[in-house]
């Protein structure tokens, strides 16, 4: 397994040529491991702290309503196709400039057209003729009302402009006291794990650039040199301090 490391190798041809030893790679991030393992811990309470602290947490209402008017009969394949086809055509109308500038006026809210058009989702369920509509709010009552009163306000509006039965509304906007976002544990985890690869980068990056001769492979790899022989050069210097020493004392006799 060794020498399949020793063996594999990257070859990066820029201007110049860069060879990376894949089993020095792994070992030099593997000499940093306390500091990948400390930049882990810091992305994710980072992480943490901004989700828990700093992001507004968000919650959602949904209302619905069935398009099915008195005069249609579910058996009829004609009026379940007209049903559908109804469904569509109201989605564009509960997200349309009349209905949303309607509600922002029947509640006092404090909203454009298009920033209440970005907290509403609506949802068609497969082959039903249910329409959800689904409000996103930083208070969970407001999103209870606002969801009630486009539902309320597009009903009206669907039974006048269009000349329709209303549809029924079967449910009122509920919530259930529980925040949608931030997802705080998926935001923990997130982060951890982009400290810990920005540090795997940075041990990279150190890696890559650093033309320091450390032993004789690396003479060969860099320079492309053949190494003839090696000289201990720490057993070499001891000795001749030793030496130095030992000539200092015969002065001094």
């Amino acid at each position: 397994m060794e020498q399949q490391l020793q063996q594999e190798r990257i070859v990066i041809e820029n201007d110049d040529e860069i060879e990376i030893d894949l089993k020095d790679l792994v070992l030099e991030i593997l000499s940093f491991w306390k500091w990948v393992l400390f930049a882990l811990i810091i992305g994710a309470v980072t992480a943490y702290c901004i989700s828990r602290f700093v992001m507004v947490p968000q919650y959602e209402s949904t209302s619905q309503f069935y398009v099915l008017s008195k005069s249609m009969s579910i058996t009829s394949l004609a009026d379940i196709q007209t049903g559908t086809s109804l469904t569509n055509d109201y989605m564009v109308i509960v997200e349309g400039r009349p209905v949303l500038e309607q509600v922002i006026e029947n509640l006092g809210l404090d909203e454009t057209y298009s920033s209440l058009k970005k907290k509403v989702t609506l949802n068609n369920p497969s082959n039903s003729r249910i329409l959800e509509i689904t409000v996103r709010d930083a208070n969970p009552s407001m999103a209870k009302k606002i969801a009630d009163e486009i539902a309320r306000v597009s009903v009206a509006f669907i039974q006048q402009k269009m000349d329709q039965d209303a549809p029924n509304i079967i449910q009122k906007g509920y919530s259930d006291g529980e925040p949608v976002s931030p997802n705080i544990m998926k935001n923990t985890a997130v982060g951890g794990i982009l400290g810990m690869f920005l540090a795997i980068a940075v041990i990279v990056v150190a890696y890559l650039f650093n033309d320091t001769i450390m032993n004789a492979d690396d003479v060969q790899r860099k320079l492309g040199l053949n190494v003839l022989g090696t000289l201990p050069l720490e057993e070499a210097e001891y000795d001749g301090e030793k030496e130095r020493k030992r000539k200092r004392r015969k002065k001094k006799k």
